[in-house]
């Protein structure tokens, strides 16, 4: 079958792009922004990529047309492709829809939904489950350097999914995850975001609620018992078995029952930390990464795999060996003493949690080994919008200064909102003169952080040469 993806480069199009690829399907697509990592694993791959939506790469009917359009959820009535693809009649489906009928049957899924931190959980469970000899299959929004590539079939009916909230195309305005019919679900947390589909976060809730109640009976949600916004997804009903992270011993769940799993930081930046499951210690993970929120990551991971039953020690040792997704605070290089991370944030508290471990590692006042530098771009639809406008200044305090990237498609006036911002920040209409000042501000022993969910007009590279 010849599928055409229209919108490939996109972190979840591109993955379902490697899987049907590896199902033995002929797999061509088209997109206007293409960069790395996306772009660099489609074309090792040997997978055709085609710029822009001009209809003739749809070829005739009964000459080159394809079998199947799978379109992105980034696609919108109007698109010179998706008009050809109506007008001819040519079958379709979106991303979700056809992960459902061709991959996912008689699959047991482990899908892992939240509003952050979903790539990282993601990534540290298939690779928990890679460790201990299961070969899962998964398809994840970005690249876990574990593996190298975002999505594979797998030898084993396990397939971990990241559950993505966000709807699923044009003509379908479900979450992508309604699609998935999880096994296991992780819900890592849940806040307001994509302003641009949803009225508010009772809206997202509701969707939550949606996949929850495609969990079987004995299937298993594992969630955080001191979210408020998914203990309310949680009692609007809940059918399967539950398993509870608190950071409270005393916290309990519906029944009064003891939460399960806790942790305990050991080190200040939180790369190390003890692990338990009802009150009895599972083993230390001494590991990579830092800050709070990935020890969250972690145990939500451990939890899931033990549902398929990996012991919680043997989860902790694959996780000593875990490697960061790219683009998840990756450090790219280090030049004349100044690191220089990326980091994909697109959401105040992802900014804040970065921030936190960061501050963290690299320490405080005369202790501090350097300045924390950000470099922001608000990306997003729901940054551009403006709806955290007034919590984004606040979100980089642990920062030291920030320069923050107005783009032309940014509808409120960034400068205004940091008026009163806890650190020093300068807004830039111009990404040159933001490389420019880095290159004449940072000095040795200082870390940049590169905040964004696009390509930032190759900034990072620009950045780095800018140093040396």
């Amino acid at each position: 079958m010849h599928v055409h993806i229209l919108g490939i480069c996109g972190t979840f199009m591109g993955g379902l792009a490697l899987l049907a690829r590896a199902m033995g399907h002929k797999v061509t697509g088209s997109d206007t922004n293409v960069y790395p990592p996306m772009s660099t694993q489609l074309e090792q791959q040997g997978i055709e990529l085609i710029q822009g939506f001009d209809p003739i790469q749809l070829g005739k009917e009964g000459d080159n047309q394809p079998d199947l359009v799978v379109i992105g959820n980034a696609m919108s009535r109007g698109n010179p492709c998706v008009e050809a693809v109506l007008n001819r009649g040519i079958k379709y489906t979106s991303g979700p829809q056809f992960l459902s009928e061709h991959i996912l049957p008689n699959r047991w899924v482990l899908a892992v939904s939240g509003t952050h931190g979903k790539t990282s959980t993601a990534s540290m469970l298939a690779w928990i489950l890679e460790y201990c000899d299961y070969e899962p299959g998964f398809l994840i929004g970005g690249v876990p350097q574990n593996f190298g590539v975002s999505a594979r079939l797998g030898n084993s009916s396990f397939f971990v999914v990241e559950a993505d909230e966000y709807d699923s195309a044009f003509f379908d305005k479900r979450s992508k995850f309604v699609h998935y019919r999880p096994r296991t679900l992780v819900i890592n947390n849940l806040e307001f975001d994509h302003a641009d589909i949803f009225a508010d976060l009772a809206a997202i809730q509701r969707q939550f609620n949606h996949v929850i109640r495609t969990v079987p009976s004995e299937g298993k949600v594992i969630w955080p018992r001191d979210v408020a916004a998914v203990k309310q997804v949680i009692d609007m009903g809940c059918w399967s078995e539950q398993e509870v992270y608190s950071t409270t011993a005393t916290t309990a769940i519906n029944q009064g029952e003891p939460s399960v799993w806790q942790s305990r930081t050991i080190a200040d930046d939180s790369h190390e930390f003890e692990v338990l499951f009802k009150g009895e210690s599972q083993g230390i993970l001494n590991w990579a990464l830092i800050g709070q929120h990935n020890i969250e990551n972690a145990i939500m991971a451990i939890a899931a795999a033990r549902h398929v039953g990996v012991a919680p020690n043997h989860a902790i040792e694959a996780l000593t060996q875990f490697s960061p997704p790219k683009r998840r605070l990756e450090l790219l290089d280090t030049v004349n003493g100044v690191a220089v991370y990326d980091d994909f944030a697109h959401h105040p508290t992802a900014i804040a949690t970065t921030l936190q471990g960061l501050r963290a590692k690299v320490g405080s006042g005369n202790n501090a080994s350097g300045n924390i530098i950000v470099v922001l771009e608000p990306r997003s639809n729901t940054m551009k919008s403006g709806v955290h406008k007034d919590t984004l200044a606040h979100s980089m305090a642990l920062a030291d200064v920030a320069y923050l990237y107005q783009a032309d498609n940014i509808g409120w006036d960034i400068k205004a909102s940091m008026a009163n911002a806890p650190i020093p920040v300068t807004v830039y209409h111009n990404i040159e003169d933001i490389i420019a000042t880095v290159a004449n501000t940072a000095s040795e022993g200082d870390t940049v952080v590169i905040m964004s969910n696009g390509g930032f007009n190759g900034i990072h590279q620009k950045i780095i040469k800018a140093l040396a």
